[in-house]
């Protein structure tokens, strides 16, 4: 008698993901180029990149590849540095490449979907809503599907209709991003599993918490996520995300949200998220901020213990900035503040060094390049220390989550007055010391350091730095969102108007 063996069919699970961080004040677009530039990945070169990275397509690939009735089918992820709103053209090439990959992956039993939250085009305000969207009826209502998102999200009722659950990372600098990608796998073997069984609940909080309160190893936003990990500890309570919103996208979902994700019926989901939503009622002032400019900042960096950590937060990159702001350059050459090193994207200027000899003395004008915001050039006299290729890799977890980074051919000045200038040909996010060590500058040699962010360099410059001053400097990611000039936002909202609103009968 023969014995046919039957072989179970596994389950396909897709994996796909545009990825962008949209500034609408800046006035340069994103480009499909940038995402060329970036990260625009096709099936097998998704898997190569991310496995080992500190990224969370490389936690959904350790859980997803453990399973042994599971197959991996990876689809698409394009992901370019925070920058302007996506153009039209850009937007309606990358929507055809998700589709025509999409539908050529098909059929799919699950899916996990790695967007930002905060991409917007010149036609999609709400664009991670709309390619959500579209990919759920692509799959229908009865495939699940599971995303994480960055929790700078600007959270859209678009984005949570269209899946099954989210996941935002729990720390900022994002350092948790492959564990995240692990908790968000985990929910769609649950939804495998248990299906029907994934209750996901969010609420817009009638505020947005600046930019420079979201670091999450302190108060006030400590306190919260404290509060956040013992909610999730509750029966039938899967997670919970704390969206604190990207404050640089003029759109109407601009603002902190709340997600909770619960095993089963509704009210678990909605129990808790009330929790949080009275301690925000009862806390939001905490969440406002102090400013400092650069009219206090001298006393202050003078009494600080050095090595001092700048954070230029009007040229944040990680928020969308054109990283080629001046005013800290200037402040510092103007008080002849010694041993200082500063990171600006100026591309002609570094190509007008292409033929200089290394020590060669000279006289250049540096960034101010984007628009009048962010400063204007500044002259920098000085020596020509050296070109280098601008190609770094960092093998620690940083915010993020990359590991190979590309700042384009750069030059290195040193000044008369002791500031190093690094000048780059392409924009760079300031998430990994070894953007100076493997260009032959040793951190620890400086008193002051300069890093264009707010919460995101803390992780690779703090080892380093024995204090820290987050500079109100001005620019399209400045942290008074009261001076940006919204249109679409809602209204009302904190800090924007009074809170009376929030207490109306209450």
């Amino acid at each position: 008698m023969n014995t046919v063996s039957k072989t179970t069919k596994k389950l396909r699970i897709g994996i796909l993901g545009i990825y962008h961080e949209s500034n609408t004040f800046l006035v340069t677009p994103t480009t499909y180029a940038d995402f060329e530039q970036g990260h625009l990945l096709l099936g097998g070169n998704i898997l190569s990149e991310y496995r080992n990275a500190f990224h969370e397509i490389g936690g959904i690939l350790e859980v997803l590849e453990q399973q042994d009735n599971l197959e991996v089918v990876p689809i698409l992820y394009a992901e370019t540095t925070p920058s302007g709103t996506i153009t039209s053209k850009a937007a309606t090439l990358l929507l055809q490449l998700l589709m025509e990959q999409l539908n050529a992956a098909l059929p799919l039993d699950g899916l996990m979907v790695v967007p930002h939250g905060a991409a917007v085009s010149e036609d999609i305000p709400d664009f991670d809503g709309f390619w959500l969207t579209q990919v759920r009826k692509v799959l229908g209502s009865d495939i699940p599907i599971v995303g994480t998102i960055d929790p700078h999200c600007n959270l859209s009722q678009e984005m949570v209709d269209a899946v099954n659950a989210f996941v935002a990372y729990k720390t900022n600098p994002h350092l948790d991003q492959r564990e995240v990608g692990k908790e968000a796998a985990g929910l769609l073997l649950h939804a495998l599993q248990k299906k029907g069984s994934l209750n996901m609940k969010a609420m817009h909080l009638p505020m947005a918490i600046s930019i420079e309160m979201q670091h999450t190893g302190s108060n006030p936003c400590k306190a919260l996520y404290d509060l956040s990990r013992g909610i999730a500890e509750r029966p039938f309570i899967l997670s919970v995300s704390i969206v604190l919103g990207f404050p640089y996208a003029d759109v109407a979902e601009m603002g902190s949200s709340l997600i909770v994700v619960a095993d089963g019926k509704g009210e678990y989901a909605s129990e808790a998220l009330e929790v949080l939503n009275q301690y925000m009622k009862a806390n939001f002032r905490e969440f406002s901020g102090y400013k400092i400019g650069l009219a206090d900042l001298l006393p202050k960096l003078n009494a600080a213990e050095k090595p001092l950590l700048l954070l230029d937060m009007g040229d944040n990159v990680g928020g969308g900035s054109p990283g080629d702001s001046t005013f800290l350059l200037k402040f510092l050459l103007d008080n002849k503040v010694k041993r200082a090193f500063v990171c600006l994207y100026d591309p002609e200027v570094v190509s007008s060094l292409a033929g200089v000899s290394q020590g060669t003395s000279l006289a250049v004008n540096i960034g101010g390049k984007t628009d009048r915001n962010h400063g204007d050039p500044v002259l920098v006299e000085g020596v020509f220390l050296r070109i280098v290729s601008g190609e770094f890799s960092e093998t620690e977890p940083r915010h993020g989550g990359q590991m190979r980074y590309n700042m384009g051919t750069t030059a290195i000045l040193d000044t008369h007055e002791g500031t190093v200038v690094m000048v780059t040909s392409r924009r760079i996010v300031p998430f990994s010391l070894q953007q100076l060590i493997q260009s032959d500058l040793l951190p620890t040699t400086f008193e002051v350091l300069v890093a264009k962010g707010v919460n995101a360099p803390l992780a690779a410059y703090m080892p380093v730095c024995k204090s820290m001053i987050r500079v109100n400097t001005a620019g399209v990611t400045c942290a008074d969102m009261k001076s940006l000039p919204y249109v679409r936002r809602r209204r009302p909202m904190f800090p924007f108007e009074s809170p009376t609103f929030w207490f109306e009968g209450s």
